[in-house]
C-alpha cells in the first residue's frame, strides 16, 4: 500500500484491499468477494482491518496460515512507517496511563496510552494517518507523543478493560489510602474520616471479576494480594514466575480481600488468624474453575493467595506433563500393582497434585473404588470419592485412612504423609490389600526413604509396602514460536549431566521472546522426573541400613535418572534450557 502525505486520512476498506492485493497478501478473487459482499450494520462499524481479519481468509504469503489481525497490523505499520506493538497488559501501568487522557478522548480517536515517561507519551493508534489529536494531547500531557500501531481489536478491548478498572478503583477508593485497619504501624491522618468501601460494593465486585478473568486469560496459577502501608499489590504467578499486575489503594485492597472472603464463605471479621476457603467460578466459555484461598496476617493487613485449578489439567496426558519414555513405563509399572504405596515428592508448586490427579483419573475405572482424603480438596472429580480433612472434629489424615479402609476401597489417595500416625495408617492400608498414593516433601526420591525412617517406620515395613518414589520439578518450556539455536559449552554440559557421561547434543536452543510468550522466551511448563523403584537389591540396601548416598548410588546403577539428567534430556530435545534445569533441580551428590 502506498503511503500518503494527506493529513487525517481515515482508512477505508477499498484502499486497504487494493493495498493487500498489490503486496500479495490477498488473492484477487478473495478481494472481489470482499468488495461484492454486503456488510451488516455491525460489520460496517468495525475497523476495516478487524473486519478483514474476522473473515478467516488464507494468507497467500504463508500457506496454511490465516490473514489474522496481527499479520495485518504488521503490514499496515510497515506501510505507514510506524513501529508496531503488541499490548501486554502486564506491562502497562493502568492508573498512570488512564490519567493522561479521558475515556471519551481515547474512544473518539481510537487510541490508547501505553506508557508515560518524563519526556514522552507512547500512544497506540489504529488509524496511522490520523494525527489531529496529537497537538491537543501534547498540550495537556506536556510531553511529546510517540505514536505506535497496534491491533485494532486489542486497542478496543484493552481500552474498555483499562478504563473500567480504573473507574471502579477510583470510585471505590472513597477513603484515605492509609485508612486500612490491621496495620502493624497505623498511619492516621488527623482531621480525615474513613469512608472504606464494602465488600459488596458494585465497584469492588467489578474489580474482583476483572482480576479473576484477567488471571484466567494470562494462564496464571496463583493470584497474590499483598498489603503494604499505603497500597495493596496484586501479582500473578505465570509459568512459575511472579509478575506485578496492579497497585490498589490500601482501602480498596482491603475491600477486595473481603470480597474474596465473602465468596469463599470465610469469616470476614476474623483478620488475626489464618483462614482457608474455596470458590468455584464459571468462565465465559461455560467451563468451571476452582480456586483455593489462603489468608495470612502480616504487618500491614491480611495477605491472600488464590491458587487456580484449571479443569483442563485433569484432561492432560502424561505426554503433556512431560512424563515419557522409560520414566512413563516405570510409573505405569507402579500404578498397575494392586497393593503397595506409591509416593510423589517435591516442593510446593512442583506439580505433585497434578501428577496424582492425572494418574488417578486414568486408573479410576468403573471396576474400582477410588477414595481420597485431602487437605483441602483441590480439584473436584466425579470419578473419585473425595473427603476433606477437618481437624476441629478429629478427622485428620490418619483417621480418614482408618475410615476409608472400611469403605471397601481399591485405591486410596492421601493428600500428604506428614507424621508417623499417617505413615503407619498408609502402611496398614497397603498391607491389607490396597494401593495407596500420597505425597511427601523431600529433595529427591532417595531422600524419601530416609524421611520414612526418620518418621519411625521400620525398614522391613518400608520394604514390604513401598513400591517406588517419584520426585519431580517443573521447568518452563521454550516458546516454540521464537526459540533459536544456541550454544552450550562442554563444561556446562558436564556440570548438568554429572555423574553420567552423556554426549553433548549437537544443537540446543535458547529463549528469544515474541508476542505469544510476552517476550519471556518461555511458554508453559513440563515436569522433570526422578523415579526410584524398590528392587530387591534396593530393599537389601535399606534393610542393611545403607546411607542415603549408598542408596542413591545403588538406585542409579539400576536405572534411576536424577532430576538434572531428566532435565538434560529435555535440553537436548530442545524443550528447555540448561539455566532452567539448574534453577529448579537439586545439585548432584558431590556438590551438596
Amino acid at each position: 500500500m502506498s503511503q500518503t502525505t494527506a493529513s487525517n486520512r481515515v482508512l477505508d476498506l477499498r484502499s486497504l484491499i487494493d493495498g493487500l492485493v498489490a503486496d500479495g497478501l490477498l488473492k484477487q478473487q478473495d478481494a472481489n468477494v470482499l468488495l461484492g459482499t454486503p456488510r451488516t450494520r455491525e460489520q460496517t462499524q468495525m475497523h476495516p482491518l478487524a473486519y478483514i481479519a474476522s473473515l478467516g481468509l488464507e494468507d497467500p504469503a504463508r500457506p496454511g496460515k490465516l490473514l489474522d489481525g496481527d499479520r495485518l497490523t504488521y503490514w499496515l505499520a510497515e506501510s505507514a512507517g510506524l513501529p508496531v506493538v503488541h499490548i501486554d497488559p502486564l506491562k502497562v501501568d493502568v492508573p498512570k496511563v488512564t490519567e493522561i487522557m479521558s475515556y471519551a478522548f481515547a474512544k473518539r480517536h481510537g487510541i490508547l496510552c501505553l506508557e508515560v515517561t518524563n519526556d514522552e507519551v507512547v500512544v497506540a493508534c489504529m488509524q496511522p494517518f490520523v494525527t489531529g489529536w496529537e497537538p491537543q494531547l501534547e498540550h495537556v500531557a506536556r510531553r511529546q507523543v510517540k505514536r505506535v500501531l497496534a491491533n485494532p481489536a486489542d486497542i478496543e478491548r484493552h481500552t474498555v478493560e483499562f478504563y473500567t478498572l480504573a473507574r471502579s478503583v477510583n470510585r471505590a477508593s472513597g477513603g484515605p489510602a492509609g485508612s486500612g485497619t490491621g496495620n502493624f504501624e497505623q498511619l492516621v491522618d488527623l482531621g480525615s474520616f474513613s469512608d472504606d468501601p464494602e465488600a459488596n460494593d458494585q465497584h469492588i465486585v467489578k474489580i474482583v471479576d476483572w482480576l479473576l478473568q484477567y488471571a484466567y486469560d494470562q494462564r496464571a496459577s496463583d493470584i497474590h494480594l499483598e498489603p503494604r502501608r499505603d497500597m495493596g499489590r496484586v501479582r500473578f504467578r505465570i509459568d512459575g514466575v511472579l509478575h506485578p499486575v496492579y497497585e490498589l489503594p490500601a482501602n480498596v485492597a482491603i475491600a477486595v480481600t473481603s470480597r474474596f472472603k465473602v465468596l469463599a464463605r470465610m469469616n470476614i471479621a476474623e483478620k488475626r488468624k489464618p483462614q482457608d476457603g474455596r470458590i468455584k467460578t464459571r468462565r465465559s466459555d461455560d467451563s468451571e474453575v476452582e480456586l483455593r484461598l489462603s489468608t495470612l496476617p502480616t504487618a500491614f493487613g491480611e495477605k491472600m493467595v488464590l491458587r487456580i485449578f484449571d479443569p483442563d489439567v485433569l484432561l492432560r496426558s502424561f505426554t503433556d506433563l512431560g512424563l515419557v519414555g522409560d520414566d512413563y513405563q516405570r510409573w505405569r509399572q507402579m500404578l498397575e500393582r494392586p497393593t503397595g504405596i506409591v509416593l510423589v515428592t517435591g516442593p510446593t508448586g512442583s506439580g505433585k497434585t497434578t501428577t496424582l490427579y492425572s494418574s488417578l483419573r486414568q486408573v479410576a475405572t468403573e471396576e474400582v473404588n477410588v477414595s481420597t482424603i485431602e487437605d483441602p480438596i483441590e480439584m473436584v472429580e466425579d470419578r473419585f470419592n473425595q473427603t476433606q480433612v477437618h481437624h476441629k472434629i478429629g478427622l485428620d489424615f490418619a483417621a480418614g485412612i482408618r475410615t476409608l479402609m472400611r469403605q471397601d476401597p481399591d485405591i486410596i489417595m492421601v493428600g500428604e504423609i506428614r507424621d508417623l500416625e499417617t505413615a503407619q495408617m498408609a502402611v496398614q492400608a497397603a498391607l491389607t490389600g490396597h494401593l495407596v498414593l500420597s505425597t511427601v516433601h523431600t529433595n529427591d526420591a532417595p531422600s524419601t526413604i530416609a524421611r520414612l525412617l526418620d518418621l519411625g517406620i521400620p525398614s522391613y515395613l518400608i520394604n514390604a509396602t513401598l513400591l517406588g518414589v517419584m520426585a519431580q520439578r517443573l521447568v518452563r518450556t521454550l516458546c516454540p514460536h521464537c526459540k533459536e539455536e544456541g550454544e552450550i559449552s562442554s563444561r556446562d554440559w558436564e556440570q548438568l549431566v554429572t555423574p553420567w557421561k552423556v554426549a553433548r547434543p549437537p544443537t540446543v536452543y535458547r529463549p528469544v521472546g515474541c508476542l505469544e510468550c510476552r517476550d519471556t522466551g518461555y511458554l508453559g511448563r513440563q515436569g522433570l522426573y526422578e523415579i526410584l523403584l524398590l528392587s530387591e537389591t534396593v530393599k537389601d540396601s535399606i534393610g542393611a541400613g545403607a546411607s542415603l548416598q549408598q542408596l542413591r548410588r545403588q538406585a542409579m546403577r539400576e536405572g534411576m535418572r536424577t532430576l538434572r539428567l531428566s532435565g538434560a534430556q529435555k535440553v537436548a530435545a530442545g524443550l528447555t534450557t540448561m539455566e532452567e534445569v539448574m534453577r529448579v533441580a537439586p545439585p548432584p551428590e558431590r556438590e551438596r
